[in-house]
């Protein structure tokens, strides 16, 4: 649907009318500044359509627009300059990224913005860039550098989540604890994936077309504005890497402490086992079913009677080799 739609004259807004009868009304006219600016929101074909027959939109940037799920990316026609941006918003509840869309025609006297999601809403930077009479001088390009500031900006907002989280994990499994769970750290390894195709893309389209793009719509005076969106979006690309090799270093001394308590577990199992096997054996042989066996009648005179020590020798046995086996395994470090 149409959310909103004006005329910038001035800096000032103002209502609109019949868009084509506008647009040639502020052709027409001397104010160099002036434009309309149209934003759509998951618009229906027929919504779209109305849009393009008033405004002869490129047809490749038409069909991107209408088929969506687009790559993060800037093409510029000869008219006009479409841009794609996957815009970000960070759930707390779950600690998931949600990837949005937006997209943006920008010709001679006009602006057309299309929405897909709930990520990133416009309405606060129309807000804020009609508050801003000067910025707004600079005509369409002034609202392409608000909006991709404001995606750009929440890139930085999702960023300083992401590393909360990568610190918590870290506390996780480098801790006194030496917990951690491997399915978050990947959960957390695929936002970050996430991220990465939101703003890599991007960054490479918008350095692109700052060393070529520079011409009618992009004038020396904007240039300097999209500079510091450059500027912002690399320090997060720079932090992307970062965290994709944190998670990949923290996922896998997490399986090596995973390794190494199951390593401990099984050596103090090993242990047991070998100090319980001696006294099976020696009771296994004592209990066969054999009459001549002289450990079974050993006895010793005392005065008038007898006393058998066999059974006590045997315990003493197995006691001492019990004792000898549990101190040696526990000096090596098993127990």
């Amino acid at each position: 649907m149409i959310v909103d739609k004006a005329i910038y004259r001035g800096g000032h807004r103002h209502g609109c009318g019949d868009l084509s009868d506008e647009l040639d009304a502020l052709r027409a006219g001397t104010e160099k500044d002036s434009f309309i600016w149209i934003g759509l929101k998951d618009p229906t074909d027929e919504e779209f359509e109305l849009v393009n027959s008033e405004l002869h939109l490129h047809p490749l940037a038409v069909e991107d627009a209408v088929k969506g799920n687009q790559r993060a990316k800037i093409e510029q026609y000869e008219k006009s300059v479409f841009v794609v941006l996957k815009t970000l918003r960070y759930i707390d509840a779950t600690s998931d990224i949600e990837t949005g869309e937006l997209m943006l025609f920008i010709g001679d006297r006009f602006v057309v913005t299309v929405r897909h999601g709930e990520a990133n809403p416009l309405q606060g930077v129309r807000h804020r860039l009609e508050a801003e009479e000067s910025h707004l001088s600079y005509g369409p390009m002034a609202v392409l550098h608000s909006v991709m500031d404001s995606v750009v900006d929440n890139y930085l907002v999702v960023d300083r989540e992401i590393r909360r989280d990568l610190e918590h994990i870290e506390e996780q499994v480098f801790g006194s604890s030496a917990g951690g769970d491997a399915n978050v750290i990947y959960r957390l390894k695929r936002e970050v994936l996430e991220f990465r195709r939101a703003s890599v893309p991007l960054a490479d389209a918008l350095t692109t077309y700052m060393e070529r793009g520079a011409g009618r719509l992009l004038t020396k005076d904007v240039l300097v504005f999209f500079r510091d969106v450059d500027d912002h979006l690399r320090q997060v690309n720079d932090h992307i890497d970062a965290y994709d090799h944190l998670l990949t270093d923290v996922l896998s001394a997490h399986l090596a402490g995973v390794s190494v308590k199951q390593n401990e577990d099984m050596r103090k199992i090993s242990a047991w086992v070998a100090i319980a096997a001696v006294p099976t054996m020696i009771a296994g042989i004592y209990g066969m079913n054999f009459e001549n066996m002289p450990e079974l009648q050993a006895s010793i005179h005392i005065g008038t009677g007898e006393f058998g020590y066999g059974y006590f020798v045997v315990l003493l046995v197995m006691a001492s080799v019990c004792t000898t086996l549990y101190r040696a395994f526990k000096r090596s470090g098993w127990l």
